[in-house]
């Protein structure tokens, strides 16, 4: 869900290289690791929200909560200003959406 380089810029770049490894492979959380085409990944690339977002027909309620989820479980990801205000302009199109969290290991 959240990008190797996006996670990397966001705090895990001081991480232990045992601790990226159990980032690069959660399977704790259903959400962390999403299969999706070829096209699309490389559409995604390292982007986070503000640069990047799934198509309109998609499902962007899934996205931002699933984002916000990952990025702040164990609160160890910060959050950028350009991604809290494309979070925030999501967060605007889904005002119903509960954000819960899997505890990480």
């Amino acid at each position: 869900m959240v990008p190797f380089a996006e996670a990397w810029d966001s705090g895990a770049g001081t991480w232990t290289a045992k601790e990226r490894e159990t980032y690069a492979n959660d399977l704790g959380d259903s959400r962390a690791l999403i299969a999706v085409t070829a096209k699309s990944n490389r559409s995604k690339a390292g982007q986070a929200p503000a640069t990047w977002q799934p198509p309109a027909e998609s499902h962007p309620c899934e996205y931002f909560t699933d984002w916000v989820a990952i990025k702040t479980r164990g609160g160890c990801l910060s959050i950028d200003e350009a991604e809290q205000q494309a979070l925030g302009q999501l967060a605007e199109t889904c005002p119903n959406e509960p954000v819960t969290d899997e505890p990480a290991r």
